[in-house]
């Protein structure tokens, strides 16, 4: 394993309550996401916490995740800033872009079977599979029962020493109608997903979310 988390185990159901993203928050509402005053885009299962680069002196994107369940010693899980907080209760909100829950999130990592250890070791959620696509190795988990699928991804060249959240995906009620409201300036169109039935849509990066952002048919 690598050294970048604490020795702990879970000590109960893992769930990760929300994923930290550094970037403005008026951008993400801009997609018509609703959001709290601090910053909080509540969803089904797993919500967003939108902080401000600056105040946080940290680059914009993903820059670590909130966690219940686990040992509450825990700070990083294979690299991956980690904070232990309680179970949130359920907070209900209505996105004009139909959000209804995150798919999954995007971990790379120059070491899979580490990187994947790891969360195994600190949540309880062991590896599920393991996917290879010419040079790419994919390894999945979920954490909790239903909860967010981490995807963990390595190409044969990338040699990074700590894992780090790439981007997320995000279930909406109807993508082509999500597509129409953004338009075709903010997001790509719509594609056969990897997973059967489903279709997905890249949000551009002249969007300025500081990660990579997709949306998926439900």
């Amino acid at each position: 394993m690598s050294d970048g988390m604490s020795d702990g185990m879970a000590t109960g159901t893992a769930r990760v309550e929300w994923l930290t993203i550094a970037g403005d928050i008026d951008t993400w509402r801009s997609l018509g996401l609703s959001a709290t005053d601090d910053g909080l885009i509540p969803l089904f299962g797993t919500a967003l916490r939108i902080v401000s680069p600056e105040a946080e002196d940290v680059p914009a994107g993903i820059v670590g995740w909130a966690l219940s369940g686990i040992d509450d010693t825990t700070t990083s899980v294979a690299g991956l800033a980690t904070t232990v907080v309680e179970q949130l209760a359920p907070i209900f909100a209505t996105h004009s872009l139909g959000a209804r829950s995150i798919d999954h999130v995007v971990v790379m990592t120059g070491d899979l079977e580490s990187t994947t250890g790891d969360i195994a070791l600190a949540t309880g959620c062991e590896l599920k599979r393991i996917r290879e696509v010419g040079k790419i190795r994919q390894g999945f988990h979920r954490i909790g029962r239903g909860g967010l699928i981490v995807e963990v991804v390595q190409h044969e060249d990338d040699d990074r020493s700590a894992a780090e959240f790439w981007g997320l995906v995000i279930i909406v009620e109807d993508l082509d109608e999500a597509c129409a409201q953004l338009g075709t300036d903010r997001v790509g169109e719509p594609k056969d997903a990897v997973q059967p039935g489903r279709r997905i849509a890249t949000i551009r990066p002249s969007v300025g979310l500081g990660t990579a952002v997709a949306l998926m048919s439900a």
